[in-house]
């Protein structure tokens, strides 16, 4: 923020400590009008065409404008990737396991990066890693939408889920 006598421009549109509009004043009778009620020229939008600048007490703006972002930032939900490995061959009860742990995951509101790790010849059989994720997707549907679909990278199959959307 530019204040008092930072402010470069001959003429400024002038709003008063009440929020009235005061009108188009030089610089110098905008200073002196805010030194007179003990209070900072703060310029508002430098842009304008003439600058606009208000009457305030700097201070307690910024004080309440890091107020505002500490809120904000308190109100944001930061979402986090939690990754879960299968593999090929996956015996159902570690399936099972495995889909509740992601349920878990979706339900605090993260994504989930499903990924099959093909070792050794297993590279062969796509066709098998690919029915694992499809089936994993199929667990998830009721609480997650797939955000890309099971796509090869190296020996590793990928799938993105997020929660769903509430309606």
């Amino acid at each position: 923020m530019i204040v008092n006598e930072q402010i470069r421009s001959k003429e400024v549109r002038l709003i008063g400590k009440d929020g009235e509009q005061v009108g188009v004043v030089s610089r110098d009778e905008a200073l002196r009008m805010a030194e007179q009620v003990e209070l900072d020229l703060v310029l508002v939008s430098p842009n304008a065409k003439p600058p606009v600048a208000r009457i305030i007490d700097y201070g307690k703006y910024r004080y309440e404008q890091q107020k505002r972002e500490k809120e904000q930032r308190k109100n944001q939900k930061t979402q986090s990737v939690k990754e879960i490995r299968l593999s090929p061959t996956i015996d159902d009860h570690d399936f099972d396991t495995k889909l509740r742990q992601a349920r878990g995951f979706i339900e605090d509101e993260d994504k989930v990066k499903v990924s099959i790790r093909f070792r050794g010849r297993a590279i062969t059989h796509k066709d098998l890693g690919r029915e694992v994720i499809e089936r994993f997707a199929e667990g998830m549907k009721d609480i997650a939408d797939i955000q890309s679909r099971a796509k090869m990278e190296g020996r590793s199959m990928f799938m993105m889920l997020a929660p769903q959307k509430i309606k």
